[in-house]
Formats: structure tokens, sequence, C-alpha cells
């Protein structure tokens, strides 16, 4: 049986480090850091956690309407969702994941880029 990125990575324990890692990295952008002003950190890093658990094949579970709901209300353009991808591919570079499984983890995370990103017309 093959093993996944969650097992190959440490499980639960080295996710939630890399997703601590990576919030203090949104939290210090400028174009992204506005997007958590005024929300519950702790609640949001356990999401976050899940859903990076769950892409990399581990126990946890996250649909794509909790994604969506969730970002419903914030203004999020292609720009900042690919600052959030690089930011993505810098921390788990960091994190020593290889090049591959990163690539595996931003493709997971593109395919929800309709989910996230919103239009904003400008007349």
């Amino acid at each position: 049986m093959e093993q996944t990125l969650f097992e190959k990575y440490g499980g639960f324990s080295a996710i939630s480090r890399i997703v601590l890692s990576l919030y203090d990295r949104f939290l210090d952008d400028d174009d992204i850091g506005p997007f958590f002003d005024d929300v519950e950190l702790p609640k949001l890093i356990d999401h976050q956690t899940k859903f990076i658990s769950a892409i990399m094949g581990g126990p946890a579970t996250f649909s794509d309407t909790h994604i969506e709901r969730a970002h419903v209300h914030l203004v999020i353009t292609d720009l900042h969702f690919d600052k959030l991808k690089e930011l993505v591919d810098e921390t788990l570079t960091e994190f020593s994941i290889a090049a591959e499984d990163i690539e595996i983890v931003l493709a997971a995370f593109e395919e929800r880029r309709p989910l996230i990103v919103r239009t904003v017309n400008v007349d």
C-alpha cells in the first residue's frame, strides 16, 4: 500500500507546524494579511490544518461547500490567490516537502480557485 503525503510528512503534528508557519507568512503579507484582521485565528488554523491534511491524503475531511461559504463574503482576486499559492509554496519548501509533492498540494488549491476568487465588477 502506497504511503500518503500525510503519512510521508509526519501526520497532523507536522502539518500543524506547517500551517502555523504559513499563517505567520499570511499575516506578514501586505496583500493577504488584511483578510485575517477580524477572524478567529485558532479556528481558522484548525480548519486549514484539516484542509491541508485532507488534500495530502490524511483522515480529515473538508468539503468544497464549506470552503465556498467561508470565502463568499470576501473580495479575493486572482492576484490574492496567486500570492497565497506563492506563500504556500515557500512554506512547504521551507519544511523540506519534495517539489513534486508541493505541486500536488498547489494543484489542490488551484482546483478550488473558483470557490474562493470573486470577480469584482467595476463600472
